[in-house]
């Protein structure tokens, strides 16, 4: 009997006989793998159980313990899931039904909205497919024959698929009475899905497009174990008592209206304050680093957004209006007047580099569908700024903001990765600029020695970009710093400067960010520390409590001198219980009550008290601040 020879991770190789598939090698090896297998990988492609390997190959088994496991099984519950929806409603029309980062989805087109109980039903059913332990089988058909077999099934996304496809055959997947067409690869049978939950409906366009069918979209996850699924509901429990839209309301930080329109932030005294302690922050941090602050216009000229390629390449995410018969663009980026500040006059090489930043509101037009608390807002500021270097310099200049970002979020507690997103589609520019924007980037990220993924195609239209990505206390990932190399825009402004040999040379333009979006941040903020912000952060650090009316003469100079001290101090000394009025300020997460009463009159002193219960020792309003200063510094 002719044999082949399959190679192995480890790099041994493994004789079997011709025509064997991944299952026979995974047996081959060990009853145990065979039994533990759900899936392989033949020359670095996922693939089925069932799919035969060839002479020379290079095959791995993934069991639940490989890092592939999750999606794969993911992917293989979204089936699981739409098999029990057509069940249950016959009447619906699936569409796509992809895994994500935190489990899984499905889009149907059905004549009456999915209700939470409904989502029960599914997943008892779901459940009970999964018990019977039905067979995932692959078949692949030419497309002419798949696509009158889903109309046979009444199902036109279907169809559509394969159709805009445009391919000579298909893969489809078929469980028990389910067929959908899918490339895989899945589970080898229903029993393999373990630890599932559906967890939420929402409305979604057909393929993202706003002018197709509104669909229905059920969200679920799934885990290789009940535990593992388990700790996530219990995150995700943890992360609606964090959700900084509910906690914006109870701290009384910001608030939306109908009234002025969705996706506009209203700042309330403390969310102000809260903004104005981090954006002080901020201007420090960068002019220790030698930035220069500048303020941009609101608007400009419609011409020059044409001439960056913001009109050809960003135009839907923009807000336009007219003065005095000119057209303006709103804008959604500060990249413009900073260049302009550049060309303002003559530069040598000796003034580079030049780092401008500025605090800029931007507004973009984004739907209505993504509009999501703080996070996902219409107008927004960025801690913007844009580094005009020598192309010597770059390189300096970009491990400098590394360096910045790195020292940033060690200050506020945060982990972080990045990633390196290269050219998209839609881009402007020559080959040749990319190249050399793409590669100061890797560099600089090879040196840094942090490790750092490729994410292929999502650069800006103007030049790739590393994206940081921080993670909180509940492992989520929030997209906030970012870094992009632009050889571009100052080719299109006619940036330049004068080297040392007396002619005009070509600058290059750093994009940056450290925080991002101060919107998106401080809801990231609130949720990390669920609303109980360090010290310095804090909009109200202390608020002064008396326990009867005989102290507020004494408590309102204690928070007199806390105030000319520039502690940010407020008071209750309403005719309530101490108690009370303990409880309401531990409610807004006040770090400190400083409680003052007959004794504390009578000596000149105030008792704090932390917001977690824990009682210090009476001392002055002087010695107050001097302790609340230390902390404050301990902590940056």
């Amino acid at each position: 009997m002719a044999s082949i020879n399959i190679t192995l991770p480890d790099g041994s190789v493994r004789e079997l006989p011709a025509g064997a598939n991944v299952f026979d090698l995974a047996a081959s090896i060990g009853a145990g793998l065979a039994k533990a297998a759900l899936a392989g990988k033949i020359n670095g492609e996922l693939v089925d159980l069932t799919a035969p390997v060839s002479d020379g190959a290079h095959v791995e088994i993934i069991t639940e313990k490989s890092p592939e496991a999750l999606e794969i099984i993911r992917h293989s519950a979204s089936h699981l899931m739409a098999q029990a929806v057509k069940e249950l409603f016959p009447q619906a029309k699936v569409t796509i039904g992809p895994a994500i980062e935190t489990g899984f989805y499905y889009d149907f087109d059905m004549d009456r909205p999915f209700t939470p109980e409904d989502l029960e039903r599914i997943e008892a059913k779901m459940s009970e497919f999964a018990a019977a332990d039905l067979k995932l089988e692959r078949r692949v058909l030419a497309s002419a024959d798949a696509i009158r077999m889903f109309e046979g099934m009444g199902e036109p996304y279907k169809t559509e698929l394969i159709n805009d496809l445009g391919v000579e055959t298909v893969s489809v997947y078929s469980q028990g009475g389910f067929a959908d067409l899918c490339r895989g690869p899945h589970v080898p049978s229903t029993s393999r899905i373990k630890a599932f939950k559906l967890l939420s409906i929402a409305g979604a366009y057909w393929r993202g497009d706003e002018k197709n069918r509104m669909l229905q979209r059920i969200y679920g996850t799934a885990f290789v174990d009940k535990k593992e699924l388990e700790a996530y509901l219990n995150r995700l429990e943890e992360a609606k008592r964090r959700d900084h839209r509910k906690l914006g309301r109870e701290l009384d930080l910001f608030s939306f209206s109908d009234e002025v329109g969705a996706g506009f932030a209203i700042w309330h005294p403390k969310g102000a304050m809260l903004r104005t302690v981090l954006e002080d922050f901020e201007r420090k941090e960068h002019l220790k680093r030698g930035y220069d602050i500048v303020v941009g216009p609101q608007i400009l000229k419609t011409e020059l957004w044409q001439r960056s390629g913001h009109y050809e390449n960003y135009r839907e995410n923009m807000y336009f209006t007219e003065v005095d018969e000119q057209s303006f663009g709103i804008k959604p980026m500060n990249c413009l007047a900073h260049m302009m500040i550049y060309k303002s006059q003559l530069r040598s090489y000796r003034d580079l580099p030049l780092r401008y930043f500025e605090l800029g509101t931007v507004h973009r037009h984004e739907r209505a569908g993504v509009l999501h608390g703080l996070l996902r807002v219409r107008c927004f500021t960025q801690d913007d700024a844009h580094i005009l270097c020598t192309p010597e310099q770059l390189d300096a200049e970009i491990k400098g903001v590394l360096a910045f970002v790195s020292d940033v979020m060690a200050i506020f507690g945060f982990e972080y990765e990045m990633e390196l997103s290269t050219r998209p589609e839609k881009s402007i520019g020559d080959d040749a600029s990319w190249d050399l924007a793409t590669n100061a980037l890797l560099s600089a990220l090879k040196d840094s020695g942090r490790p750092y993924e490729i994410n292929e195609g999502d650069g800006a239209f103007y030049g790739p970009k590393i994206d940081i990505k921080l993670r909180d206390c509940l492992d989520r990932r929030w997209q906030c710093a970012t870094i992009q190399c632009d050889f571009t825009l100052p080719e299109r402004f006619d940036l330049n400067y004068i080297g040392p040999d007396g002619e005009k040379k070509r600058p290059v333009m750093v994009h940056r960010v450290i925080l991002g979006s101060i919107e998106r941040f401080i809801g990231v903020l609130i949720e990390h520390f669920a609303g109980s912000f360090p010290l310095w952060l804090s909009p109200v650090q202390a608020t002064v409590l008396t326990v009867t009316d005989n102290q507020i003469a004494f408590a309102q100079e204690v928070q007199a001198h806390l105030r000319a001290a520039g502690v940010r101090v407020q008071s209750d000394f309403r005719n309530e219980k101490l108690s009370f009025k303990i409880r309401e300020a531990q409610l807004q997460k006040v770090p400190y009550m400083l409680v003052i009463g007959d004794k504390e009159v009578e000596q000149g002193t105030v008792t704090p008290r932390y917001r977690d219960g824990k009682n210090l020792h009476p001392m002055t309003p002087a010695d107050f601040v001097d302790f609340i200063a230390l902390e404050c510094r301990n902590f940056k």
